[in-house]
């Protein structure tokens, strides 16, 4: 029998709607959730194994905000705001990479130590003495967890540090050992022509996978249950079926793989998805560990970002199942997208009645509810105006 964490008990009579259909195509409310979902709430931007060494840094790009993760010559990995107090340039124009003492913008030349403060300016002669601290790069809240590095833009916030946030899942994910795993491939992205919400929704609730994922059906469809969003964390579990291995990529993993004796007898033969409010979630299989996570680009188009990650010491027979994993996953990913445009595409339409959930799509609601509480306004069925969007909701957040 699978275990459990936690109460997943759903309840009767339960509120079977999604959210509005309005709400996947307001500009307004996009800007209401940028502001109260996105900006307040922990974002995963890599992994320590992404920095390992004085210098070394790595950009995220998302919701108007830019973030510069590096580590300093005293070994502490920092997030800053890559933007420059001299006239907002991007003081750090690749993805990733590493500078060796300092970091200079490209635009006039101001100079920043790899803390952040700034070390001088471009012909400093031309400005009153400034303060290195005050006009260094500003800093962003961080927190590292299990080797996630997670950032929030906005200081402070609704949700506890990420080491309470994740307590309830702490125990399980020890086993793994994540914080010393390596990169697999890089950081990748890639867009999709849908509401951010949309991706969301797919990817909480696995009432789908017997008939829109063969391959994952065919790897653990019978064992797999999903447990609810509570306090901003849900999971879902699975083990391999008895007789998997009908489709290719399966056959093969599942003859390939080695026993993973590091882990505890119920987790050798698990994959594990946990989601963490609002967009982000850590997929672990017995040889690698995984995040992925969303952010729109605006109301009908959406940023997908992740990493994979190893173990440092991985056999050849490691290598090859997180492989045929990645094979799996990849196709996986794949067939959600699809998913995922055809249901917002439907929302446009008149005819759109909005969802009825069944009970094994609770986690869809659960995670709808913890948007309603950020963005009370999604409890309206009827859009409001445009113009009186930001408006109305402070009046409900007032209320609440």
């Amino acid at each position: 029998m699978n275990p459990h964490l936690r109460d997943v008990a759903i309840p009767n009579d339960w509120d079977r709607r999604g959210l509005p259909g309005w709400s996947y195509h307001s500009n307004a409310l996009l800007e209401l959730e940028q502001e109260y979902v996105f900006r307040n709430h922990w974002q995963i931007a890599g992994h320590v194994s992404d920095v390992p060494n004085a210098g070394d840094y790595l950009t995220m790009d998302v919701i108007g905000e830019r973030a510069l993760i590096v580590r300093g010559k005293d070994g502490v990995v920092r997030a800053l705001n890559n933007m420059c107090r001299h006239r907002g340039s991007r003081v750090v124009a690749d993805s990733q990479g590493t500078c060796k003492n300092a970091l200079v913008c490209p635009f006039h030349g101001w100079v920043y130590n790899l803390d952040g403060t700034l070390r001088g300016a471009a012909r400093p002669r031309s400005f009153p003495e400034l303060d290195n601290t005050e006009f260094g790069l500003m800093p962003l809240d961080l927190e590292i967890w299990m080797g996630f590095i997670f950032i929030r833009f906005r200081k402070g916030g609704p949700q506890p540090s990420v080491a309470e946030l994740l307590k309830p899942i702490e125990a399980e994910i020890a086993n793994y050992r994540v914080a010393d795993m390596v990169p697999s491939w890089g950081i990748w992205t890639q867009k999709s022509p849908v509401n951010w919400k949309s991706v969301r929704d797919v990817d909480n609730e696995g009432y789908h996978v017997a008939m829109a994922h063969p391959a994952l059906q065919d790897l653990y469809g019978a064992t797999y249950f999903d447990e609810p969003f509570i306090n901003g964390v849900s999971r879902s579990f699975a083990t391999y079926n008895p007789h998997a291995g009908r489709r290719w990529s399966v056959g093969q993993y599942i003859r390939i793989a080695p026993e993973p004796t590091h882990l505890p007898q119920h987790l050798r033969k698990a994959w594990i998805y946990y989601g963490i409010f609002p967009n982000n979630a850590l997929s672990i299989m017995p040889e690698s560990v995984q995040f992925y996570q969303e952010f729109p680009l605006s109301t009908g188009e959406t940023l997908l970002r992740g990493a994979i990650y190893r173990y440092k010491d991985e056999t050849r027979e490691q290598a090859a199942a997180r492989y045929l994993a990645y094979r799996i996953d990849r196709d996986t990913m794949n067939e959600d997208v699809q998913l995922s445009v055809w249901s917002n595409e439907s929302m446009l339409s008149e005819a759109f009645g909005g969802f009825y959930l069944s009970d094994l799509e609770y986690g869809v609601r659960t995670h709808h509810d913890h948007l309603r509480k950020q963005v009370p306004v999604l409890n309206l069925e009827t859009a409001p105006e445009e113009k009186d969007m930001w408006g109305l909701n402070d009046a409900l957040r007032s209320r609440g």
